[in-house]
Parts: structure tokens; C-alpha cells; sequence
């Protein structure tokens, strides 16, 4: 082959192989294939043309030119921390998170020139304006009433924007450390307060509980007293009435109430509170009857005769009449004795000096 030959053969495959990569450009420039959950916006010759949906699309070559892809999914955007100054005139740091999903592509694409940036800035802006009329306070316990409030004017301000508001949410609201310790020692303060009115609760409870138990037990004990009153004064009567009808059933005579008489005496001395025993008068005439019950026989004999020289009378008779009345000498030697000493007893305590 020639020199002459090879040059138009080689101009020849210049060309087609010219050709065959400007079809495959104009072929790859033709066809568009968009992900699932992303938009594009095509412009002809310098103006919108129409948004691509996901799946495989045909622009025209050197004449239709896509823009970016916008994502269509929810987005989560958490802005840096913000400062606000609240109606009580103290600065807080409130970090916002915002939810929000892009409708309308093209929207998104021509009536804003960076939706990002401006939702961050209409938060910005909306936050102070919502905060500003409320006292610290109110900030920290009415968030769900800010978020509502901040997403409410997001959405109306963002419609146009082909953007939709989700959610607006306050992620932390961090007050000036001084007021964080004021916030500190209060809450301490208030849970100091609420332990000691349980404490007071649990001990007046406690106590009321402990007066009722008392009560109860008293009311049960003054029951069992007055039932063992009762039962031990019916008890009592029972034995009176048998002491009595046994007695009248006896019929006793005057020497056996003499000797009871005699056996009583004794006792009326027995307790240590008694200052003053007076012996009765009786005690000789029941001395006497005694005498003569173990004579055998009711006779009166005068005081001055002796007992052994009274006629009648057996020797264990006159052996027990002689120390019925020996003891009866006895018994009012010692009571003069007594009485005597009780008259001196008063004698001094009269003649005594009174204090001043």
C-alpha cells in the first residue's frame, strides 16, 4: 500500500471513530437515570424545563441540563447552641433540632436560594421571638408549647419554600451556671421540705395510730375491770346471803357472838396507819361471857370476886375464866398505858414553838 493510499484511509478512521464517540457522549448525555427518593430539576436552554422522578429519563443533548439532585426524604438538621434572652432578662442557650422534608423540587430550587441556611435562621429568629416572652421558668417547663409554636411559623414561612416542617424540638436549654446553682439549692431546698412533711406525715400517723391502740386498750381494760367488778360484787353478795342464811340457820347464841367479837378486836390494830386503839367497852362484858360459857353456866358474879371462889364452877372452867379476865386486865392495862401516851404525845406537839 502506498503513501498515497494510507492517508485517506487513516483520515477515514479518524473520523469514524470521531463519529462513534460523539454518538456514545451524545447517548450518555441523553440519558438520565435518578435514584429512588431524589428529584432533579432540568433546564432548557436556561429555564426550567420539568423535575425528573427516580427511574431512567432522556434529556436532550447540549440542549436540556440537570441540576442537582434534592433529596425528597425527611431530613434531621441540629443546630449549634443559640442564645436567648428570656423576659426575666437572662441569657440561655437553647440548642434546637428541626424536621424537615423537601415537596416541591422545583420550589426548592428557584424560590430560595439556600433552604438550609434559612430554615437555621428563621429558627434562630422564631426561637428568640417565642422565648423572649417567657420568664426561665416557663422556658424550661413549656417546651412542648415553644416546639409547637416554633413549628407552626416555620411551616407557614417554609410552604412557599417547597419545604415542610416535621418537627421542631429543643434539645437543650442551659441557663447561666450562677442560676443553675440558685436552681440546685432550691430543688434541694424543695426535697428537704417534702421529706420532712412525710416525716411529719409517717410520725402524726404514727402517733395517731399509737393513741387509738392506747384507747382501745384502755376501754378493753376498763371492760375487763368493771366485768370482774361486777362478777366479784356478785361473788360477795352470793356470800353474804350464804354467811347470812347460814347464821340464821344456826341461831346462834350469845356466847358465840361474844368469841367472834373477841377474834375481831385483834384486827382493827393490824394496820400501820392506826395512831390511836380504843379498846371498847363491851370488852370485859364479853370477857365475862366467855367466862361463864366455859363455866357452864350464865351467872353473874361481881367484878371483885375471884374466879376460883365462885361456887359451881369446874377447874378447867376457872383455869379459862382466870385467863379470859387476865387477859382482859391486860387489854385495858394497856390501853390506859396507850392513852396516856397519846394525851402526852398531844401535850408536846401543843407546847412546841411554831416557826416564825
Amino acid at each position: 500500500m502506498t503513501p498515497e493510499d494510507f492517508i485517506p484511509q487513516a483520515i477515514g478512521w479518524v473520523l469514524a471513530a470521531a463519529v462513534i464517540i460523539f454518538v456514545l457522549v451524545v447517548i450518555f448525555r441523553s440519558i438520565r437515570i435518578v435514584p429512588q427518593a431524589t428529584a432533579g430539576v432540568v433546564e432548557r436552554l436556561g429555564r426550567y424545563h420539568k423535575t425528573l422522578t427516580p427511574g431512567l429519563n432522556l434529556l436532550v443533548p447540549f440542549i436540556d441540563r440537570l441540576r442537582p439532585l434534592i433529596d425528597m426524604r425527611e431530613q434531621v438538621v441540629s443546630f449549634p447552641p443559640q442564645p436567648v434572652i428570656t423576659e426575666d432578662n437572662l441569657v440561655v442557650s437553647i440548642d434546637t433540632v428541626v424536621y424537615f422534608q423537601v415537596t416541591d423540587a422545583r420550589a426548592a430550587t428557584y424560590e430560595i436560594r439556600n433552604y438550609l441556611g434559612a430554615v437555621e435562621q428563621l429558627t434562630t429568629t422564631t426561637l428568640r421571638n417565642v422565648v423572649g416572652g417567657l420568664n426561665l421558668e416557663e422556658a424550661l417547663t413549656s417546651r412542648d408549647n415553644i416546639n409547637n409554636q416554633l413549628r407552626v411559623v416555620l411551616d407557614e414561612a417554609t410552604g412557599k419554600w417547597g419545604i415542610r416542617v416535621g418537627r421542631v424540638e429543643l434539645k437543650a436549654i442551659d441557663p447561666p451556671v450562677s442560676i443553675q446553682d440558685s436552681m440546685e439549692k432550691q430543688m434541694r431546698a424543695e426535697r428537704d421540705r417534702r421529706a420532712a412533711i412525710l416525716t411529719a406525715e409517717g410520725s402524726k400517723q404514727s402517733q395517731i395510730l399509737e393513741a387509738e391502740g392506747r384507747r382501745q386498750a384502755e376501754i378493753l381494760r376498763a371492760e375487763g375491770d368493771k366485768q370482774a367488778a361486777v362478777l366479784r360484787a356478785a361473788g360477795e353478795s352470793e356470800a353474804i346471803q350464804m354467811v347470812f342464811h347460814a347464821i340464821h340457820a344456826g341461831d346462834p347464841d350469845q356466847k358465840l357472838l361474844a368469841y367472834q367479837y373477841l377474834q375481831t378486836l385483834p384486827k382493827i390494830a393490824e394496820s400501820a396507819s392506826s395512831k390511836l386503839w380504843i379498846i371498847p367497852s363491851e370488852l370485859t362484858e364479853a370477857l365475862k361471857g366467855i367466862g361463864g360459857a366455859f363455866a357452864g353456866r350464865d351467872v353473874q358474879f361481881p367484878p371483885s370476886t375471884p374466879a376460883a371462889s365462885r361456887p359451881g364452877i369446874s377447874p378447867e372452867a376457872t383455869a379459862a375464866a382466870e385467863a379470859a379476865e387476865s387477859a382482859a386486865r391486860e387489854a385495858s392495862a394497856a390501853a390506859d398505858e396507850f392513852a396516856s401516851a397519846a394525851r402526852s404525845d398531844a401535850v408536846m406537839d401543843d407546847s412546841a414553838p411554831t416557826a416564825p
